[in-house]
C-alpha cells in the first residue's frame, strides 16, 4: 500500500566494498550533523575520506516555490554524491541534482514543491575509501490555502501579526505544561490554540531529529541560580553514539566548556545525567542556553538574573604611599563576582589587587596594595548595566629623612565602610530572606488550591457523566461507532497520502490532546465549547481553489558574488536567472551600465554576465543586475599590488657573476599603489644601509649595490616588494669569484712502504666559484732545508710518491689552483717511507682448564694486523713471583691456531700466561697476563658461605657480610672467591652486582632505589666452579636501620617575635629512617597556602615570606614515620612597632595622689601582649623615673606627690617590639600654702650717690687731611647724668648736620664727615648738671699732603 523507502537499508556500498568487508571506521567531520564512515583501516597517502565543507541547510517554503538544497563536499577521489528521502522516492516528481562548477556546490532542485514534499532529506558523498552523510528538514507552507482566505476576506481589515521571537519555541519545547502560560505572557502570545499546534509540529521535528543521536531524554531541569552564586541544570540521556560530540551554545554562540567543574563552564556526568554549571555568575552571563548533540538541539533554557543595585556606593579613598587602599560596596542582591575596573582596566586578583566577597556575597571588596603614585585614579564596581566609582587619591611621602631612600611599607590601610556596611548587608540579606520565603508559601498555597478545584471538578464532571451515559448509552452507541470507524478510515487515508505511516501518528494525537488538557483555563472553555469533530484531523480530497496555478515569476538561482580583480585584468561577475526569456540590467552605483569598449554585457542561456575588460580603479564600486523586479548585488574590488615586468624579471634572475673586491649591483623596476615598502635579503638576512650596503628605492624602481663583495657574499640576492594590495618577491644569485682555500687535512695514507708513499686529502672548503684545475706539490726530506718543487698532479686529490727513500720521512706541500689564483699551503705530517708495522696484542689468554701435566689456553685475534696477515702466535709463561718470562713455543714455530694446551708445568706451581701475534713485520707486544693457574687436577666447587647477614643500609646501598664456607676433602674444596646476586621482588631474573669474583667476606651493594625491596644471595667460587647460592631468610627494604624521629637541635627556639612585613622562617634539624611525613599545624589546623613548607630527609623549614599579625599562633611540626612520631611547637608573634596611647589626663581624687588616665592605642585590640609604661619627671631632680610597668588597663594612681613641686607624665605603649613614642601630659603642681613672715628692720640712713661731671677720658689733638673723617671722643661720668654740648670757636654744633654727634654710656664722640679749612679751630665739650659745669677742649689743625 505504502511505497517507502528505507535509506539505511537500500544504501548501495562504495566501489570495492563488498558484503564482506566489514571494516566501517566512524568518524566525525568539523561540520557539525556530518557523519563520516571509513571503509579502510589506514588511508594511503595523499588520499581521505568523503566530508561535508558546507552542509544542505533546513528549508522552510511556500508550496509552489522553488526548493533548492545545496551542499559542497571534499575528497580524494573525487566523491560520487546522491541524494535520498526517508519516506517516498526522489524521482518522478521532477526533481533535479545539478553540480555547479562555478561554485563547486551540489544541489537538489525541486520545483512546484507540494505538501507531500515535506520531509527529511539525506545527502551521501562516497568515494572507494569511505562515505558522509547529512540530512536536512523541507518544511513547506501551504500557499494556497492562504490565498483561498485572502481571497473570501475581501472586506475583512488585514491583520498583520508580529512574528514570533524563535527562543519563545525553543523555551517552550524544554518547559512543563505548567510553565506555558508564563512563558505565552512573556512573548504577548495570546492565540494559545494555534501555539499548541505549531509546538505539537515543532516538537514532532525535534523529536524524530533527537532519535538520530539520543536513545532516551528525560528530567529536564532547568537552569537554576543555587545559594553559592553559582547556576547550573541538568538533563538524563542515553546517547546512541558515546563518542558524539556534545555543544553548549548561548544566545546562539557556542562557548567552550571543560569536564573540570571548576572552570567558568563545565560539565559534570554522573552516568546518564549531565550537569552544565556556570561558575561565578555575573551580569554577562544573562541568556538562552542550548545544549546540543552532533548539530541536533537537544534542551534550551533562559536564565535571568534579579536586577542587581548598588546599596552602597564605593567612596573616594585618600591613602599615603605605601599603604593600603580599601573599596567596599554592598549590593541588592547576592551576586558571585563582580567586574572592579582600574583606569579603564579589568583588575584580576594577584599580587597588587585583593579582590574578596563576604560569605552572603552581598559586600565586595577591593584592596589595592602598596599604593604608588602611579595608582592614582577612577576605580569602579560593575554589575551588568549598573556601575559605581570613586577617587584613589595618593599623597607622597615628604619625610626629608627617606627622601632617596625605599619608603617602608605601611601596614595600615585607608578607606573601607567598617562596621555600617556589615549591618546593612544583614539587614538585606534578613530582606532577601523573607521575600523567597513568601514565595515558597504563595506557590505552596496556589498549588494547594489548584489541586482542591480540579479534584472538585472532576467529581461533578464525573457524576454528570453517568447520568448521562445512564441516559443516552441505548440511543448512540451505534452512531458513535460509527463516526468513530469512520473518522479512523479518514485519517488513514491522508496518512497515506503524505507517505507517514499509521504508527507515526497515533501517539502525535494523543500528545496534542495532552498538551491541550494543560493549556490555560481560558482556552480550555474555548475547545469544550466547540463540535468534538473539529478535533478530528481534516482530509483535503481536493485543491480549495480549483485550477489556480501562481506564478512564482523571474528570480534568480544564482547571484552575485563579490569579485576582486587586479589592475589592468579582466573582471567578471556572473548571475543565473530562473528564465532565459529575460533580460538584465546592469548598475554601478546607482547608475546604469551599457556596453562599450571596456564593458561587455553578455547573455548566455540563464547567466548574466558583465565583463569589464582591463579595470582600473575608478572601475570599483557596488555593482547590480535587475531582472524582472529582482535584483541581486555584488561589490567589485581592484587592488593594484606591485608587479613586475616579465622581461624585467628574466633579465634580474640572470646569475651576477664578479671578482672578489668588485662591487654588485641589481636594479629592478616595477609597478604598483604607493606606498610600497622595498627590502633587499641575502640569504634570507635583510640588507640594510651601511659602509658596503647602498639601496636606492623610488616608486618604480630599485637598485642595491653591494661594495666590494667578498667571498662569503655570493648566495640567493632578493627583493621583497609589499604595498597594502599585496605582496612580489624576485630573486637572483650573485656569485663572487675568489682565489679557493687551502686543501683539506689530515691526510689519508693509502701506503707508505719502502717502495713509495701514496696518500691523499680532501678538496678546499671553499672553491672560490671555480673548479679546481690542478694541485701543486713540493716535497721536503726531513733533516734538509731544501724543497724540491713536484708541480701540477691534475685535479685529483691524492698523490702516489715513488721517489722515497727506505726508512726516510718526508712533509709535503700542497697547493690548489683555479681559474681565479692559487691558494695558500696546506702542510702535511711527516710521513715515513718502509715503516715497519706490528701488530696489536690479541686478548688476554683465557685458562679453559688445568691439570697437574697441562694447561689449556684461548685467546682472540688482535683487532690491529699490522695491515698484514699473522703468521701465528707466541705464548709465554712465568711462575709466580718470578720477574723472567720464558717462551712455551720456539719463536721460529709460531702457534697457528689461537688455542694452545701448555705441558712444560710443574704439579703444585702456580703460573701466568701472555701472548703475541706474528706478522712480516715480527712480533707485536704482548698481550695482558692471565690470571694465576695452578697447575693441579680440578677442584671441587665450594659449598654455601655461613651466617649471611645485612651489616649495615642506606637509601641506596646495602652492606653485606657472611663467612666463608667450610672445606670437606673430595666433597667441597676451598672458596676462592664471592659473586653478590641482587633482584628487585617484581623481577624473578637475578643480576650480579660484581663482575669478578671478591675475595673479601663483605660487599656494599650500591645504587639501590629507595624503599624498595630487593632479594639478596652469596655464592662462593673457586677452579672448580660456582658453589650453591646462599640467600638471605626474607628480602630486604633500600632504607636505613628504622630510627623514631627525633629532633637533633641542640637549642630549639620556642618564641619567635617578628615585625609585620618581613619574613619569618623556622627551621629544625632531625633523624629518622625511614624518611618521614612531616606536617605543620597552625593552633592545631593546617597552615594556609601562603606559608611555604620545604622538607628535606633530615629537615623542614616554614617560611611565611611576608608575615601579618593574623600569622600570629602556635607552630607545630609533627614527624612521623613507621616508627613513631614526635612533635614540638613554636610560637610566632607577628607584631608592629606599637602605636602611642592617646592623650594624657590628670586628677586629684585624694590629697597627695595623682591618677594618671589616657586613652588606649589602636594597637590594643590588635595585640594582647601589649601594656602600657608610666615615667614622671618632677622639677626637683628633673630626670625621667618609671613609677609604674606592665600595666593592662588606661589608668593609674601615683603616691607621694609633694606639694609646691611640678610633675610632668609621660605613659608609653609597649610590645614584643619594644617601646612607643611617648604621649605626654600636661604640668601638674600642687601649690604650697605658705604663712606670711612679718621682719622689723631697723631705720637706716640715705646714701646719695649725685656726683658733678668729671671727664674720664680727655679730648686729643687731632691733625686730618683734607676732606678726610675726624672722629673725636672722650668718657664723661656724673649722676645725674650730664647734658653734653660741642662747641667750635665758641658756637654750639648740636644742632649741625655737618657733625655726627652721639653719648653712649658716658663716652662722647663727634665726627666730621669732611674735613676742610674752615673745620679748623678749637673744639670744646662742656658737660653739666645740677650739681655742676666742667669742660674739655682740643685743636683740629688740618694737615696739607705734598705730592
Amino acid at each position: 500500500m505504502f511505497n517507502i523507502r528505507k535509506a539505511k537499508d537500500e544504501e548501495p556500498t562504495a566501489p570495492g566494498q563488498g558484503k564482506k568487508n566489514t571494516l566501517k571506521i566512524k568518524k566525525r567531520s568539523k561540520v557539525p550533523g556530518v557523519m563520516i564512515t571509513q571503509y579502510v583501516e589506514e588511508l594511503p597517502e595523499g588520499m581521505t575520506t568523503p566530508d561535508f565543507t558546507r552542509k544542505p541547510i533546513a528549508l522552510t517554503i511556500q508550496e509552489g516555490k522553488l526548493a533548492v538544497f545545496r551542499a559542497v563536499v571534499t575528497g580524494n577521489p573525487k566523491p560520487t554524491v546522491t541524494w535520498m528521502r526517508n519516506n517516498g522516492e526522489l524521482n518522478g516528481e521532477g526533481n533535479t541534482i545539478v553540480y555547479d562548477a562555478t561554485a563547486g556546490e551540489y544541489q537538489l532542485q525541486m520545483p512546484d514543491v507540494t505538501a507531500d514534499q515535506a520531509d527529511t532529506y539525506k545527502c551521501f558523498a562516497r568515494n572507494e575509501y569511505g562515505k558522509a552523510v547529512v540530512t536536512a528538514t523541507l518544511n513547506i507552507i501551504e500557499g494556497q490555502l492562504l490565498t483561498f482566505i485572502a481571497m473570501v476576506d475581501t472586506d475583512a481589515k488585514e491583520n498583520t501579526k508580529p512574528e514570533i521571537d524563535e527562543r519563545f519555541w525553543e523555551l517552550l519545547m524544554s518547559a512543563d505544561k505548567k510553565d506555558y502560560e508564563s512563558i505565552c505572557a512573556q512573548y504577548g502570545v495570546t492565540d494559545f490554540r494555534g501555539m499548541l499546534k505549531k509546538l505539537n509540529e515543532r516538537k514532532i521535528e525535534r523529536e524524530y531529529e533527537q532519535q538520530r543521536v539520543v536513545e532516551r531524554l528525560c528530567n529536564l531541569k532547568p537552569i537554576a541560580l543555587k545559594d553559592d552564586g553559582d547556576a547550573e541544570f541538568e538533563l538524563e540521556m542515553s546517547l546512541k553514539d558515546p563518542s558524539s560530540k556534545i555543544f553548549l551554545f548561548k544566545d546562539g554562540v557556542m562557548i567552550p566548556y571543560e569536564i573540570d567543574t571548576d572552570v567558568k563552564h563545565g560539565l559534570r556526568q554522573v552516568g546518564k545525567k549531565f550537569v552544565f554549571s556556570i561558575n561565578g555568575i555575573d551580569p554577562d552571563d544573562a541568556g538562552l542556553y542550548q545544549v546540543e548533540v552532533d548539530g541536533v538541539k537537544i534542551f534550551s533554557t533562559d536564565f535571568k538574573l534579579p536586577p542587581v543595585d548598588f546599596l552602597v556606593k564605593i567612596k573616594d579613598v585618600k591613602a599615603e604611599e605605601r599603604q593600603d587602599a580599601v573599596f567596599e560596596c554592598v549590593l541588592s542582591q547576592p551576586l558571585k563576582k563582580l567586574k572592579w575596573m582600574g583606569k579603564n582596566v579589568p583588575l584580576e586578583q594577584g599580587e597588587k589587587y585583593d579582590i574578596s566577597v563576604s560569605e552572603d556575597m552581598l559586600i565586595h571588596t577591593l584592596v589595592v596594595k602598596d599604593c604608588l603614585l602611579l595608582d592614582k585614579g577612577i576605580y569602579a564596581a560593575v554589575t551588568g548595566t549598573n556601575s559605581c566609582n570613586a577617587w584613589l587619591v595618593v599623597e607622597a611621602d615628604n619625610d626629608p629623612d627617606t627622601r632617596g631612600k625605599k619608603k617602608v611599607r605601611k601596614t595600615t590601610r585607608a578607606g573601607g565602610g567598617g562596621d555600617d556596611l556589615l549591618k546593612i548587608a544583614e539587614e538585606q540579606q534578613a530582606k532577601i530572606q523573607l521575600e523567597r520565603e513568601t514565595l515558597i508559601a504563595n506557590a505552596k498555597a496556589e498549588a494547594e488550591a489548584r489541586a482542591a478545584a480540579a479534584a472538585a471538578a472532576a467529581a461533578e464532571a464525573e457524576a454528570k457523566a453517568k447520568v448521562q451515559v445512564q441516559k443516552e448509552a441505548g440511543a448512540k452507541a451505534k452512531p458513535k461507532a460509527k463516526a468513530k470507524a469512520k473518522a479512523k478510515t479518514e485519517e488513514r487515508v491522508e496518512v497515506g497520502a503524505d507517505g507517514a505511516d499509521e504508527a507515526e501518528e497515533i501517539p502525535v494525537v494523543e500528545e496534542e490532546e495532552d498538551v491541550q488538557d494543560e493549556a490555560p483555563a481560558e482556552v480550555a472553555d474555548t475547545e469544550e465549547e466547540e463540535p468534538a469533530k473539529e478535533r478530528k484531523k481534516r482530509v483535503r480530497t481536493a485543491p480549495l481553489v480549483a485550477d489556480t496555478v501562481i506564478d512564482p515569476g523571474v528570480y534568480f538561482t544564482a547571484g552575485l558574488s563579490d569579485v576582486t580583480a587586479i589592475i589592468g585584468t579582466d573582471a567578471e561577475l556572473v548571475c543565473r536567472l530562473s528564465s532565459e526569456d529575460c533580460d538584465g540590467v546592469w548598475y554601478r552605483d546607482g547608475k546604469e551600465v551599457t556596453a562599450s569598449e571596456d564593458i561587455c554585457i553578455v547573455k548566455d542561456g540563464t547567466y548574466r554576465k558583465l565583463i569589464i575588460k582591463n579595470c582600473t580603479e575608478d572601475d570599483a564600486g557596488k555593482y547590480r543586475c535587475e531582472a524582472d523586479g529582482r535584483k541581486t548585488e555584488a561589490a567589485l574590488s581592484v587592488e593594484d599590488p606591485p608587479r613586475i615586468n616579465p622581461d624585467d624579471l628574466t633579465e634580474f634572475t640572470k646569475p651576477v657573476v664578479i671578482k672578489a673586491g668588485k662591487d654588485a649591483a641589481f636594479k629592478l623596476s616595477f609597478v604598483g599603489r604607493e606606498p610600497m615598502k622595498i627590502q633587499w635579503y641575502n640569504e634570507g638576512e635583510e640588507l640594510l644601509e651601511d659602509n658596503h650596503i647602498h639601496i636606492e628605492k623610488s616608486s618604480s624602481h630599485s637598485r642595491l649595490v653591494l661594495i666590494k663583495c667578498q667571498r662569503k657574499t655570493t648566495g640567493e640576492i632578493k627583493i621583497k616588494i609589499k604595498n597594502e594590495c599585496g605582496t612580489t618577491e624576485a630573486i637572483t644569485q650573485l656569485v663572487v669569484l675568489d682565489k679557493p682555500t687551502p686543501p683539506l687535512g689530515p691526510i689519508d695514507i693509502i701506503e707508505a712502504s719502502a717502495a713509495c708513499i701514496n696518500f691523499k686529502w680532501r678538496t678546499p672548503k671553499n672553491d672560490g666559484g671555480s673548479p679546481v684545475t690542478d694541485y701543486i706539490l713540493e716535497r721536503q726530506q726531513i733533516g734538509r732545508n731544501s724543497w724540491k718543487k713536484l708541480g701540477k698532479i691534475g685535479p685529483e686529490p691524492k698523490y702516489r710518491d715513488a721517489d722515497v727513500d727506505h726508512g726516510r720521512k718526508y712533509c709535503y706541500h700542497i697547493r690548489a689552483e683555479t681559474d681565479q689564483g692559487l691558494s695558500e699551503m696546506m702542510e702535511t705530517d711527516d710521513i715515513q717511507a718502509g715503516t715497519k708495522a706490528y701488530p696489536g696484542p690479541p686478548s688476554t689468554p683465557k685458562v679453559e682448564s688445568a691439570f697437574k701435566d697441562c694447561i689449556n689456553l684461548a685467546w682472540s685475534a688482535p683487532t690491529n694486523t699490522g695491515g698484514t696477515n699473522l703468521l701465528g702466535y707466541n705464548v709465554e709463561k712465568r711462575k709466580k713471583g718470578s720477574n723472567l718470562w720464558g717462551h712455551v713455543n720456539p719463536s721460529e714455530q709460531p702457534i697457528k691456531e689461537k688455542k694452545y694446551a701448555v705441558k712444560d708445568v710443574v704439579e703444585g706451581i702456580e703460573y701466568e700466561f701472555r701472548v703475541s701475534a706474528v706478522n712480516v713485520s715480527g712480533a707485536g707486544e704482548p698481550s695482558s697476563p692471565s690470571e694465576f693457574v695452578c697447575a693441579r687436577d680440578p677442584k671441587k666447587p665450594p659449598g654455601k658461605v655461613i651466617d649471611l647477614k645485612v651489616t649495615d643500609s642506606t637509601y641506596s646501598t646495602l652492606l653485606l657480610g657472611w663467612t666463608k664456607p667450610t672445606e670437606e676433602e673430595g666433597v667441597q674444596d676451598e672458596a676462592k672467591g664471592y659473586f653478590v646476586e641482587i633482584r628487585p621482588a617484581e623481577n624473578p631474573e637475578w643480576g650480579r652486582c660484581n663482575s669478578t669474583a671478591i675475595i673479601t667476606t663483605s660487599y656494599n651493594i650500591m645504587g639501590l632505589k629507595s624503599m624498595a625491596m630487593y632479594w639478596v644471595r652469596v655464592l662462593a667460587t673457586n677452579e672448580g666452579g660456582d658453589g650453591e647460592p646462599q640467600e638471605l631468610n626474607n628480602y630486604i627494604i633500600a632504607m636505613p636501620p628504622p630510627v623514631r624521629p627525633q629532633f637533633t637541635d641542640k637549642k630549639m627556639k620556642n618564641f619567635i617575635v617578628m615585625k609585620a612585613g618581613n619574613s619569618a622562617r623556622v627551621n629544625f634539624n632531625f633523624q629518622a629512617s625511614p624518611v618521614p611525613v612531616i606536617k605543620w599545624l597552625k593552633d592545631g589546623h593546617p597552615v594556609g597556602k601562603h606559608v611555604n613548607v620545604s622538607n628535606t630527609d633530615t629537615s623542614s623549614q616554614l617560611m611565611i615570606p611576608t608575615a601579618e599579625r593574623h600569622d600570629t599562633g602556635i607552630y607545630t611540626i609533627i614527624v612521623r614515620n613507621l616508627v613513631g612520631q614526635e612533635t614540638t611547637s613554636v610560637e610566632i608573634r607577628v607584631t608592629d612597632e606599637p602605636k602611642p596611647p592617646g592623650p594624657v589626663e590628670l586628677e586629684e581624687n585624694v590629697s597627695g595622689t595623682v591618677t594618671v588616665s589616657w586613652t588606649a592605642s589602636p594597637d590594643e585590640k590588635k595585640d594582647d601582649r601589649l601594656h602600657y609604661v608610666i615615667t614622671k619627671r618632677d622639677s626637683v631632680k628633673r630626670s625621667w623615673q618609671t613609677v609604674a610597668d606592665h600595666l593592662f588597663n588606661n589608668k593609674f594612681t601615683l603616691i607621694n606627690i609633694m606639694p609646691g613641686r611640678q610633675y610632668t607624665f609621660r605613659v608609653y605603649t609597649r610590645n614584643d617590639m619594644g617601646l612607643s613614642k611617648p604621649s605626654e601630659s600636661a604640668v601638674w603642681e600642687v601649690k604650697r600654702i605658705k604663712e606670711k613672715l612679718s621682719l622689723k628692720l631697723p631705720a637706716t640712713k640715705t646714701c646719695s650717690f649725685e656726683t658733678p661731671p668729671s671727664f674720664t677720658v680727655p679730648l686729643k689733638t687731632h691733625k686730618s687731611p683734607e676732606s678726610y673723617e675726624c672722629y673725636m671722643s672722650c668718657a664723661v661720668t656724673g649722676n645725674p647724668k650730664p647734658h653734653v654740648t660741642w662747641y667750635r670757636n665758641n658756637v654750639s654744633l648740636n644742632t649741625n648736620t655737618n657733625y655726627y654727634i652721639t653719648n653712649t654710656c658716658g663716652v662722647c664722640s663727634m665726627v666730621i664727615l669732611t674735613v676742610g679749612p674752615k673745620d679748623s679751630g678749637e673744639y670744646t665739650v662742656v658737660a653739666e648738671n645740677p650739681l655742676g659745669r666742667m669742660q674739655c677742649s682740643t685743636k683740629l689743625a688740618e694737615k696739607i699732603c705734598q705730592f
